[in-house]
């Protein structure tokens, strides 16, 4: 009861000021947060009536509407406008990214001339079960929610579904992280202890307390490494500057911090890559993907098995917006076309040079598996040689035809780490986004590969994210992103020279806005 938040009551109805929530002080600032549980259809107004008494300009959701059949929250904001009892919200933006969405709504009051712009931070990619496999993309959105809301503001509102422990998570580590900038230490163990002490259950399993220490040691280890866009040439130029002592650059220390906070993989999390009838599925045994990133193939062919050496990836503004891969074996190009297929693929990237075997017709149509792919065109623009075939299950004709496009990027010689030209991959970049857009809403995904799906892959898909990045939230953030491929396939952006050549293409697209 101490630190219940108490409404003010409406009239003639002395029980109208309960609201199932707590203020919670954050680092140095009392009543720094209000913890509260996911609003039911009866407590919908009770909340906006909060958010608006307490001049709240952020709203935290650390949950999905439903996680495995059950309703964990209604859905407690409109699509464009409503009135929920004298509290009037409108929709004004939507931002979609691949581990959380922004929406950004006016909020006007009954009678009142005042009309104010809230921000909702929703988290959409904690797991059902437990918690999420690696904190980065955690600490990205915590930074975000830093970086937007106003000093001036009221408390910011968190809630999961019960208002405890995945609430609880996000507000120790947004403490702690205060405090690790301010004192150079954390306390996790006497943080969450404060935290019980005003609200119950906050951080509620030892799981999610385990989650908070490794989140917490990935912000030390790797640091804020976001740069605003305005002031990236200065510190682009800053942090690749050699130190003639030492003979390194910051950009190098932050590849080694990258390469020792990458995870280790070990074979018990690659165990459908190496069952012994999917050996010869594999270009090689060095270069497998997790089981938990595979996209098991759905349609059938005959005996072959759903196993495919790739791995889905994210890219800043989409999940699973690619599907990285290697170049198809022999034995595996039904698979291949399988994969594109069940997958929705709108194109396919290609970045090795032709020292494997061909994979698609030059002309007219071929069947690998049950996949009919029948060549439409082809140009060659300067690096780029463009195919789009059209593609078909033979075995469910019913499902209809699909276009793909193909791009070739002939720019990257196999005696080189990073490609000849910062313009040409860039076009690249700029070509997929176009064509995606064109064809399906910019919501199709793309297969990505080298010759083995190792690091040209990661530094086209990391080059695609930052490249998002700039356009949506005018920051550049290469750590971040190689960390968060890294996370799903340890091999994306293998070299030093990949990672700096993120950097320059970065650099090269404010260059040419």
């Amino acid at each position: 009861d101490h630190s219940r938040v108490i409404l003010q009551p409406i009239e003639d109805d002395p029980s109208s000021d309960y609201i199932n929530a707590n203020y919670i002080d954050g680092y140095h600032r009392p009543r720094h947060y209000i913890a509260t549980q996911g609003p039911m259809q009866e407590t919908v107004r009770d909340f906006w009536r909060m958010v608006w008494q307490e001049n709240s300009a952020s709203i935290v959701m650390v949950t999905n509407l439903v996680e495995v059949g059950r309703v964990k929250c209604v859905r407690y904001w409109p699509d464009e406008t409503e009135v929920y009892g004298d509290i009037k919200v409108t929709l004004i933006e939507t931002e979609p990214l691949a581990e959380y969405v922004i929406r950004t709504f006016t909020v006007q009051k009954k009678g009142h001339h005042e009309i104010r712009e809230l921000r909702q931070f929703h988290f959409t990619s904690w797991p059902d079960h437990g918690v999420p496999c690696y904190a980065t993309g955690l600490l990205g959105f915590i930074r975000q929610v830093k970086f937007l809301n106003p000093p001036d503001a009221g408390p910011i509102a968190v809630h999961c579904s019960a208002g405890a422990g995945r609430t609880g998570c996000f507000i120790a580590v947004d403490i702690m992280l205060d405090m690790a900038e301010n004192e150079g230490v954390v306390d996790i163990f006497n943080c969450i202890r404060e935290l019980r002490s005003q609200r119950v259950n906050m951080v509620q399993t030892e799981e999610q307390y385990v989650f908070v220490h490794d989140a917490i040691l990935e912000a030390c280890l790797c640091g804020n490494t976001a740069i605003p866009v305005c002031e990236f040439r200065a510190v682009y130029y800053n942090i690749s500057r050699l130190d003639p002592q030492t003979n390194s650059s910051q950009i190098k220390d932050e590849f080694q911090t990258l390469n020792i906070v990458t995870p280790r993989v070990r074979p018990e999390d690659c165990s459908v890559g190496l069952l012994p009838r999917n050996h010869d599925k594999n270009r090689s045994m060095d270069v497998l993907s997790a089981d938990r990133c595979l996209p098991f193939l759905i349609s059938v062919d005959g005996e072959s098995s759903n196993y495919i050496n790739a791995a889905l990836m994210d890219s800043h503004k989409q999940p699973a917006a690619f599907i990285v891969t290697q170049h198809p074996l022999p034995n595996t190009m039904g698979d291949f076309w399988r994969l594109v297929f069940d997958y929705n693929c709108s194109s396919i990237v290609m970045l090795n040079e032709m020292d494997a075997a061909q994979y698609w017709p030059e002309k007219n149509s071929c069947c690998y598996g049950p996949i009919q792919v029948e060549f439409i065109s082809a140009d060659i623009d300067e690096d780029i040689i463009n195919r789009i075939f059209r593609i078909c299950n033979m075995a469910r004709p019913q499902d209809g035809y699909r276009l793909v496009q193909h791009f070739q990027f002939i720019g990257w010689p196999a005696y080189r780490d990073t490609p000849l030209s910062k313009r040409s991959i860039l076009q690249l970049v700029r070509r997929l986004a176009k064509w995606q857009e064109q064809y399906d809403g910019g919501d199709g995904r793309t297969v990505v590969h080298c010759l083995t799906g190792g690091g040209r892959s990661g530094t086209f898909c990391a080059i695609c994210s930052i490249n998002e990045m700039i356009q949506q939230q005018n920051i550049v953030d290469v750590f971040h992103t190689v960390k968060t491929l890294r996370n799903n396939k340890t091999n994306m952006v293998e070299t030093m020279e990949q990672y700096k050549f993120c950097y320059e293409v970065a650099l090269e697209a404010l260059n040419s806005f």
